[in-house]
């Protein structure tokens, strides 16, 4: 990120950088503005992003993650995460990790799931079971990068179609993403994923692309949304 030379305990990313890179603190507030996407499109029990994805840094990290065949950053940022938040019992009751799933079209031209290696991360510092073959993704819809929130929403109906419902029944099922901006994609393949009984959704993502918040880490129980 910084173009300097690691030292020999970092990896992928220096200290420096790693630090720089702006925490949400969401998953230290009941009902934060991540869960707040996804109320009345979808029940969840609970959703968080680890950064902001602004400025420069947080935008290359991904972009390196994404599209220069560097996935091992996902791996890597997903445990870091999930250490960083388990202190807050945020996996408690979750039963297995489902990636968001590409189209294979996408995965075979790209080499692999940026989500996936995410979810492989958290699986290795929380010890709960991974999943890639309970939803597929059915139709290669066009990216969502540069669409507005109504052509989101529209850009991904039907694209996913549940395989293997009986793997989650009864199930508390951990989606994840790398970037939530309007969630559009994940309230799909979550609605997608309802077909099954009893089955209950926490999402998380590494970083979120929705307006501002701050959330003091030291006195979490009130926040501020910013512009």
């Amino acid at each position: 990120m910084c173009n300097h030379r690691l030292a020999g305990n970092d990896k992928y990313i220096c200290v420096d950088c790693l630090m720089q890179l702006q925490r949400t603190h969401s998953h230290l507030v009941d009902e934060n503005p991540i869960e707040k996407v996804f109320w009345y499109h979808t029940p969840i029990e609970k959703a968080v992003s680890w950064f902001f994805y602004e400025g420069e840094q947080s935008r290359h990290i991904l972009y390196e993650m994404k599209y220069h065949n560097r996935p091992n950053i996902g791996k890597y940022l997903g445990s870091i995460m999930a250490e960083d938040i388990k202190s807050s019992n945020y996996f408690d009751g979750i039963d297995i990790i489902v990636p968001v799933p590409l189209h294979w079209k996408r995965r075979i031209k790209r080499g692999y799931n940026q989500s996936y290696y995410i979810a492989k991360g958290i699986s290795e510092a929380t010890g709960i079971p991974v999943n890639t073959k309970i939803i597929k993704r059915i139709v290669n819809n066009p990216t969502q990068t540069h669409l507005s929130h109504s052509e989101r929403q529209n850009n991904v109906n039907g694209i996913f179609k549940l395989k293997k419902p009986e793997l989650i029944e009864g199930k508390h099922v951990l989606l994840v993403d790398d970037v939530i901006t309007t969630g559009a994609t994940t309230i799909e393949c979550a609605k997608s994923m309802m077909k099954a009984p009893d089955v209950r959704f926490s999402i998380i993502s590494l970083a979120y692309a929705g307006p501002h918040f701050y959330i003091n880490p030291d006195n979490p129980s009130a926040y501020n949304q910013l512009a």
